[in-house]
């Protein structure tokens, strides 16, 4: 069964800036949370989809990885150090991550153990909150600057907000995460394991893999560009580049960067912003 988009981590130094930079760009940005481990986060809410702007604030709360137990922290603190900011993170829903591991070890890409944890949250009227969450990692030293899991929450109902959801620039839902290899074709194999989605379909600039939400893209490094007008990210493996969002009046977007004084650029019909203005990632905005 194809597994939807979940969320995306986008691994920032300065977290208070990158979500200073998300407000201005339009976006409701959620309060400052912690984990356990020594990352702090805020979240930007979508219907079924969040982006998680994390940083390493507590580095000595992080723990190493181990042969059986991958250390998010420790993965997002070394990837700041080695790739520089970025979408680091790679999410997809789950409804029984016990069945995903056993998945994803029968394809050849598990071996960790799962990740069940809960921390305290805000609502959006400031009150305090739990919520829970189950991770099933996927094991893929093929892409070093990557990382692959599933996730299921166990209080949902805590978690979801619509008011979080409302967004000035229009903002309605997660189009696509977009990745880059030299060949996307190395790696159809894992991608169709992690992702559900068989026989994905192949052009001359990658792969493309409907999911229930949203498009998972692998491009080559010209598809890439042809496609966004950008250059790409130049990683061993697959790497996290890109993340569109469908909105329903790219003028709102448009007149919010204006305002903000963020650049922003046309490619194909989509309203795009670059890397060394938006912390590390290309953010794309599309008509809905």
């Amino acid at each position: 069964m194809a597994r939807g988009l979940d969320h995306v981590v986008h691994v920032v130094r300065d977290l208070e800036a990158a979500a200073d930079f998300y407000g201005r760009l339009g976006f409701t940005v959620g309060a400052r949370n912690q984990h356990p481990w020594g990352t702090h986060n805020r979240l930007v809410q979508l219907p079924g989809f969040f982006l998680e702007i994390l940083t390493a604030a507590e580095p000595e709360k992080i723990p190493p990885h181990s042969e059986q137990a991958f250390s998010f922290g420790a993965f997002n603190r070394d990837f700041l150090a080695q790739a520089g900011e970025g979408l680091s993170c790679m999410v997809l829903e789950s409804d029984n991550t016990a069945a995903d591991k056993t998945a994803l070890e029968q394809a050849g890409f598990g071996g960790f153990d799962l990740l069940n944890f809960s921390r305290k949250g805000k609502r959006a009227d400031g009150s305090d909150t739990e919520v829970g969450f189950s991770l099933a990692f996927a094991r893929y030293p093929a892409s070093p600057h990557a990382a692959f899991f599933t996730c299921k929450q166990t209080h949902p109902e805590n978690f979801w907000s619509p008011a979080l959801q409302r967004h000035a620039n229009g903002a309605q839902a997660i189009s696509a995460c977009a990745l880059v290899a030299e060949n996307p074709s190395d790696h159809h194999i894992f991608l169709e394991a992690f992702t559900g989605v068989r026989a994905p379909h192949a052009s001359s600039l990658g792969l493309t893999m409907r999911t229930p939400r949203g498009v998972v893209l692998a491009f080559d490094r010209r598809g890439f560009r042809d496609t966004y007008g950008l250059e790409p990210p130049t990683d061993e493996g697959l790497r996290l580049a890109a993340l569109a969002f469908k909105v329903d009046d790219p003028d709102k977007l448009r007149a919010a960067c204006a305002k903000a004084g963020i650049r922003v650029r046309e490619a194909g019909g989509r309203l795009v912003v670059p890397a060394e203005a938006a912390f590390g990632a290309v953010l794309v905005f599309e008509a809905s």
